[in-house]
């Protein structure tokens, strides 16, 4: 994959009937990878990190939507690592288990000699959180490419993703790449300086106008 980070594996498997994207984030010189999100189908999981000599040293969670963490219990009994969730999120989003580790807004995270910065962004839930490397942004559902996460569900907050992504997804540098937490754009991953052409949830004069558009409400 183009434009990646020196010495970053990345690595991003569609997995089960709601079009989620799982990924493998890492350092190719330890091959120590964390998997984000891992959710539908443990097993693949496991026989790809195999298969490509990868070693599962963590668990990034974006968020506790069931969609985003049904396999966590599964990968944690295959692998007795650390599982990072924001300290931030729901109470009834967040999964129960002895390896789970609470991460602020900002705090960083080795992968090897990777070293991955958790962002606090809220709107879909209030501990949704964004993981970054250098120009690598994966989104979890706060952003997808041509769209941005639903805000109608328990938690949800569309005022509060207007900040999210009007005061800290944009505000990041155009060369971004947006990894998603769902393959429902044209396609699986975009620039953020694309994003901001065609994604019309980026391109909102106010934040009323963006009430409407994700909620078909003023404030």
């Amino acid at each position: 994959m183009k434009d990646l980070p020196e010495n970053l594996i990345l690595k991003q498997m569609e997995v089960g009937p709601a079009g989620n994207f799982v990924y493998f984030i890492g350092d190719t010189r330890s091959k120590e990878v964390a998997v984000v999100d891992p959710a539908w189908d443990v097993n693949f999981l496991s026989s790809e990190a195999a298969k490509n000599g990868l070693k599962i040293t963590a668990v990034l969670l974006t968020h506790g939507h069931m969609d985003h963490v049904n396999g966590l219990k599964d990968i944690l009994s295959k692998h007795d690592v650390p599982a990072y969730v924001s300290k931030y999120e729901s109470p009834f989003y967040k999964p129960r288990h002895k390896n789970l580790v609470e991460v602020d807004d900002h705090q960083k995270i080795k992968i090897g000699n990777i070293e991955i910065e958790c962002l606090l962004t809220p709107g879909h839930t209030p501990g949704g959180q964004c993981f970054k490397h250098k120009n690598v942004l994966i989104t979890g559902d706060t952003l997808f490419i041509d769209g941005c996460g639903r805000c109608d569900l328990p938690g949800g907050d569309a005022g509060e993703m207007y900040k999210t992504l009007y005061t800290k997804i944009m505000s990041l540098p155009d060369d971004t790449l947006l990894f998603t937490g769902h393959n429902y754009g044209p396609v699986p991953f975009a620039t953020l300086g694309e994003q901001k052409n065609t994604n019309l949830y980026l391109q909102c004069q106010s934040r009323d106008e963006f009430l409407q558009e994700r909620m078909g409400m003023f404030s």
